[in-house]
């Protein structure tokens, strides 16, 4: 073909940039109760009878987010091209998880495509509320530990220099604890930019080194054996683990097209290395508890309810009853540690100041003794 003299030799479509709005959807990823809030009422106005598209529409113009919307677009017009909700939503996975999209698409297929939508909101709002509490729990803590910063740098930037020229003006023999609280906060405060400086490289290292694989590995390792922190982490993984089983068995998936979508949705690699090497002797005919008893991450509680639910016929109510126990007593757990957090705060408070006005006081009746 000619045209203006020119003749095609070769055509490729131009890769079009990234545009702005889904360079915004990607950095803010949408809260947890706006998926939830989304799955409930796009049930009931399934159940009422709207057709799907409709239902969206209301949905879309409603969603307070403006990413949500944008997304939800993108969705009505896949599903009016022809495409199911669950291969719609699938193009989507910072807002819908692959095990949502994969409930949805067996729910499709079956006619019960309200009734997953309504168990998945519930197992989202039971983790939201699981995590939520956990949070409120962390605030006093975390608050405690930036006011004793707060007062720490306070009293080493300008009450300690002030008293270490007094005394040295004074000319007084000053006592050994005062000695060393004033050298310690005339070091912090020469050496103060240094010190913030190698804990920021420290901090970076650090960060740069958990990106890696090895590092996430045996960052997720720890996690999993701190003292008291790593149970909690241990028991909320498994009950995660055990609530997508159960979620996704009741939508009717068998165990094959099950684990794939379980390993990808944990969020601890030493968990999914674990689940990898069950799901290889599940292929080989051993069953689901078998292989689970094999490893140690796996603890005797569920192991038992997996056999007994692989008897009983009854996998999913089984999982989901392991999964709130687990949670259960991951949530009396963290309470217990914030409850045992929360004194120590105070008491490590507490010496610090104390240090500093005993060193103090020492040096002032040190100086009247002297004096008279």
């Amino acid at each position: 073909m000619d045209y203006a003299g020119y003749q095609v030799i070769n055509l490729k479509p131009i890769a079009q940039s990234a545009s702005f709005d889904k360079l915004k959807r990607c950095l803010s990823r949408p809260k947890p109760t706006e998926i939830l809030l989304f799955y409930r009422q796009l049930a009931l106005l399934l159940e009422s009878g709207l057709s799907i598209v409709t239902s969206l529409e209301l949905l879309q113009a409603q969603a307070s987010s403006r990413a949500l919307r944008g997304v939800l677009l993108e969705v009505i017009t896949d599903v009016r091209g022809g495409n199911q909700l669950s291969v719609a939503m699938r193009k989507h996975p910072e807002f819908f998880s692959p095990i949502h999209c994969q409930s949805l698409s067996v729910g499709e297929e079956t006619g019960g495509l309200e009734m997953v939508l309504r168990q998945m909101a519930d197992y989202m709002e039971k983790e939201i509320i699981a995590t939520r509490s956990i949070k409120n729990a962390l605030i006093y803590p975390v608050i405690a530990s930036v006011v004793t910063i707060a007062v720490i740098g306070i009293l080493v930037t300008w009450v300690l220099p002030a008293f270490g020229s007094l005394y040295s003006s004074l000319g007084a023999e000053l006592p050994a604890i005062t000695r060393l609280v004033i050298n310690l906060a005339s070091a912090l405060q020469s050496q103060g930019v240094y010190i913030l400086l190698a804990l920021l490289i420290a901090a970076g290292l650090a960060f740069a080194y958990n990106k890696t694989l090895g590092g996430k590995y045996r960052c997720h390792q720890l996690a999993l054996s701190l003292p008291l922190v790593g149970r909690v982490n241990h028991l909320n993984e498994l009950a995660r683990i055990c609530r997508n089983l159960s979620l996704l068995f009741r939508a009717g998936l068998s165990l094959t097209a099950i684990m794939p979508l379980v390993i990808q949705g944990c969020r601890n690699m030493v968990i999914a290395k674990a689940l990898i090497d069950v799901q290889q002797d599940m292929i080989k005919g051993e069953g689901l508890s078998q292989p689970m008893a094999k490893n140690s991450l796996f603890l005797p509680m569920m192991v038992q309810m997996v056999r007994v639910g692989e008897e009983t016929g009854s996998l999913d109510t089984t999982l989901l009853a392991v999964a709130e126990s687990y949670e259960a007593e991951a949530e009396d757990k963290t309470h217990s540690l914030i409850g045992l957090i929360q004194p120590m705060m105070t008491l490590i408070i507490a010496m610090v100041i104390g240090l500093i006005a005993l060193s103090l006081i020492s040096a002032m009746y040190s100086i009247f003794g002297q004096v008279a």
